[in-house]
Order: structure tokens, then C-alpha cells, then sequence
């Protein structure tokens, strides 16, 4: 991620192109401002939260039990605990960008594992959700302006947003390489795994830097990929279905919701192997983020770790087949890719 438009594009880019089209049109109907609460019952104290609602079969639907939690909610500034609402903020329009963020089937609900983390969270402090869903660049006009409380949007933490920002990280900032299910290759972390085959990448982002540094070493040794650009994600799908390439090399996220697309197609596929965003040096995290000495990082990160505990963050994971990216525990501004790759 060299550049913060990234952090949306790329999953964007990793999309189909009838799937991406279908959000953008509910995107559009949706308008921005507040969005549905998906699944969550309505006020402070509410301890049931539906995950994955109107996913259009990107999620397993799961309601889940979350109780408040006192020691927690008394942790919180003062001000948003007697308003008794967490404004959540999504940075999703216009297309959003599944599994993450994006409007449901029903044309009005904000879906998403993000959202869907942030409600959780919320209903663990004993407030009520309120989602904003804004383009990527007003998510943080939100923040700063005081509009949002905290954003559940991808985030990647570096060490640059850390001035202005605080940070609870709750996911592996990941790519991913996606083959054919029928295919047993693994990567398992080895670059050299990857000599000898065509593996499909996006112009401009992050993975692509990466592959080419791994090209750069294979070819050192003698070796070499054969790397593939494609014009949109549709053409990249039916060249993997039609074995034109061994690999597509993506943000963990859209490969797995794109497995989740194929399960039941001629050309079912399934994650190979991930790699951290931030490289071979730095595990990535995403990270909720709200505005410097808020007040709001540190109790939403032990809300993290009391869902981890309790079992509903794996929970959620799982429902959106994201469990390969779980944190073992949320840090309050963890190291964050450095300022020089951010």
C-alpha cells in the first residue's frame, strides 16, 4: 500500500466486474450518510447482533450473543458514553468493497465484516451503533471533524497516520494467491515456490511491487515468473478458470470473497497461501481508527480482545472467511508501516 487510495482500490480492483457494478448501483442508491444498522438491535444494552446479514452469500449469517460489558463501558469519555451511541465510520462509497464493506441485498443495509466488527464492539461498550458510510478521503474528514467516533474501514496503521491518529488493530493487513481448487500448489511463505509459474497481478499497488521484487530474486538465481496484467478483474477470473495462469496475487479479502463466488461453479478456487501487505520485514494490521488522545483506542481495543475471548471476533471471522487474517490480540498503535512505504 504506497499510497492511501490503495487501501480501498485494491480490493476494489480484486472484485469481478458484474460484482463490483451490482454494488456500485446499491452504493449509489444508499446515497451515503447513515446507513441501516444491519441485524442489531436497536439501543444501548441490546446484546444480539446479526453478522452477515443480506451478504448475498458472501457470509454464513450468524446472530450472535453480545453482552455489555460495565468495566469497559466506564472506560469510555464521558461524553460518548452519556450520548450512548458509537458513530461508526465506513469509507465505502461509491462501490464499496466486499467482503469488507458494501450495501446488501436489500439495497439499504451496510454489510461487511467491518461495520460488522464495529456493531459487535459497540453493543460490547452498551452503545448504539450509528454507521456513517462516506467516500474513502470524507471518512477522515469525519474523524476529524468530530463526526465520527471511530472507523472500521480498512485502515491500514503506518507509522505516518500515527501523528494524527489512534489505532486499535483488529486484522492482518494480508494478500493472498488464488488458484484453482483443483491446483495443490501452497506458497507457505517461500517465494521460490513460485519459479516456473504465470501468476496474474494489478498494475499500481502493492502486490505487484512485491512480485517483482520476488521476480527480481528468482531471476538472480537463474529463475523466473512469468507475470500477467489483465484489464479488469473479470478477465483475470477467466483466465485462472481457463488455466491461461497458475496464480492471481491479491488482497487477502477479495480472494476470499471470490472463493466464496466459485464454490458452487465449474472452477470452484481457494487461497494458496497469504503474505503480509506491509512485506516480508512488518506483519500489516488494520487497525480501527479514531482521532489522537480521543480517549476511544483503548477501550475499543479491550473490546476486541473480550470478543476474542468470548469467541464471538472468531465468530465473526469465520462467518465472513476472513479467519486467516484474526490478530492474537488488539494493540492500541502498534508499529505501523514506516513513513518512507506509507
Amino acid at each position: 500500500m504506497q499510497r492511501p487510495s490503495l487501501l480501498r482500490n485494491r480490493l476494489v480492483r480484486g472484485l469481478g466486474a458484474t460484482t463490483a457494478a451490482v454494488a456500485l448501483a446499491a452504493g449509489l442508491t444508499a446515497c451515503g450518510g447513515d446507513a441501516k444498522a444491519s441485524g442489531t438491535a436497536s439501543g444501548p444494552g441490546s446484546d444480539k447482533v446479526i453478522v452477515g446479514a443480506v451478504s448475498n452469500g458472501a457470509a454464513q449469517q450468524a446472530k450472535l450473543s453480545v453482552p455489555v460489558v460495565e468495566s469497559l463501558r466506564a472506560k469510555l469519555p464521558k461524553e460518548v458514553r452519556d450520548r450512548g451511541e458509537l458513530v461508526i465510520g465506513v469509507g465505502a462509497l461509491p462501490a464499496g468493497f466486499p467482503p469488507l464493506a458494501y450495501v446488501g441485498t436489500d439495497q439499504k443495509t451496510l454489510t461487511g465484516a467491518e461495520p460488522d466488527l464495529g456493531r459487535l464492539v459497540a453493543a460490547t461498550l452498551g452503545l448504539k451503533p450509528v454507521v456513517k458510510n462516506s467516500t474513502w478521503e470524507n471518512l477522515f474528514v469525519g474523524i476529524d471533524s468530530g463526526k465520527v467516533d471511530v472507523a472500521f474501514s480498512n485502515v491500514t496503521v503506518t507509522e505516518e497516520r500515527k501523528k494524527k491518529y489512534d489505532f486499535a488493530s483488529y486484522r492482518q493487513d494480508n494478500l493472498a494467491f488464488e488458484a484453482l481448487k483443483e491446483n495443490t500448489w501452497e506458497f507457505g511463505g517461500d517465494y521460490r515456490k513460485l519459479a516456473g509459474l504465470t501468476v496474474s497481478v494489478s498494475k499500481g499497488t502493492n502486490q505487484e511491487k512485491i512480485l517483482l521484487e520476488w521476480q527480481k530474486k528468482l531471476q538472480s538465481e537463474g529463475k523466473d515468473i512469468t507475470v500477467k496484467y489483465f484489464p479488469d478483474a473479470n478477465s483475470v477470473y477467466l483466465a485462472l478458470s481457463g488455466k491461461k495462469i497458475d496464480l492471481n496475487f491479491g488482497p487477502n479479502p477479495s480472494i476470499s470473497y471470490h472463493i466464496t463466488q466459485t464454490a458452487s461453479g465449474n472452477a470452484p478456487t481457494r487461497n494458496a497461501g497469504s503474505f503480509s501487505g506491509a512485506g516480508e520485514t512488518l506483519q500489516g494490521l488494520i487497525a480501527a481508527t479514531a482521532k489522537k488522545d480521543s480517549g476511544l483506542a483503548a477501550p475499543v481495543a479491550e473490546a476486541i480482545n473480550h470478543l476474542a475471548k468470548s469467541g464471538q471476533y472468531p465468530k465473526l471471522l469465520t462467518a465472513w472467511n476472513l479467519s486467516n487474517e484474526a490478530v492474537p490480540t488488539s494493540l492500541v498503535n502498534p508499529p505501523g508501516l514506516p513513513t518512507t512505504n506509507s
